[in-house]
């Protein structure tokens, strides 16, 4: 009786297999981001600071970072610790433009170019709309956070 019933499980596994069942598989282990070292708000992010380990601790609330691409260059907003899974909210674009730095305005369209400085009156990261105080004028005017620092203003 035994055997028949062991050769009844062997007949119907066989059947599943040739019918195109794959055997259960285990989800592999998925390598994520985590500090080297404590990485303090303000810190930018570079490659070198972050190793790859799986299952790490999940402290607070997520999502969670999963791939270094995505926080390579970006600066620290809050405390990374190693060990641990680094959440979205903990990362954010560097600040190019810091309130009250000085900064240069940038106005081209059909061909009229002019630049000029202003005094930054709120932080701005890349594509940031920001308000700048006109050094010569006095006006304020808003503009958008370019990669080199510069704030570029259109006409209105």
């Amino acid at each position: 009786m035994l055997f028949t019933q062991a050769r009844s499980v062997l007949q119907a596994a066989i059947a599943l297999l040739a019918a195109g069942c794959a055997a259960p598989s285990f989800a592999q282990e998925t390598l994520v981001p985590t500090p080297k070292a404590v990485i303090y708000p303000g810190d930018v992010i570079l490659d070198e600071m972050l190793v790859d380990v799986p299952n790490v601790a999940r402290d607070g609330s997520g999502p969670f970072v999963d791939s270094r691409s995505l926080i390579v260059g970006k600066a620290a907003r809050l405390t990374l610790l190693p060990g641990h899974a680094i959440p979205f909210s903990g990362v954010s674009n560097r600040k190019l433009v810091s309130n009250g730095a000085e900064v240069k305005l940038v106005f081209s369209e059909d061909g009229l170019f002019i630049m000029t400085t202003g005094a930054a009156l709120q932080d701005g990261s890349i594509g940031d709309i920001v308000r700048v105080r006109n050094d010569d004028s006095g006006v304020t005017v808003s503009g958008a956070v370019q990669p080199d620092g510069s704030v570029r203003v259109s006409g209105g």
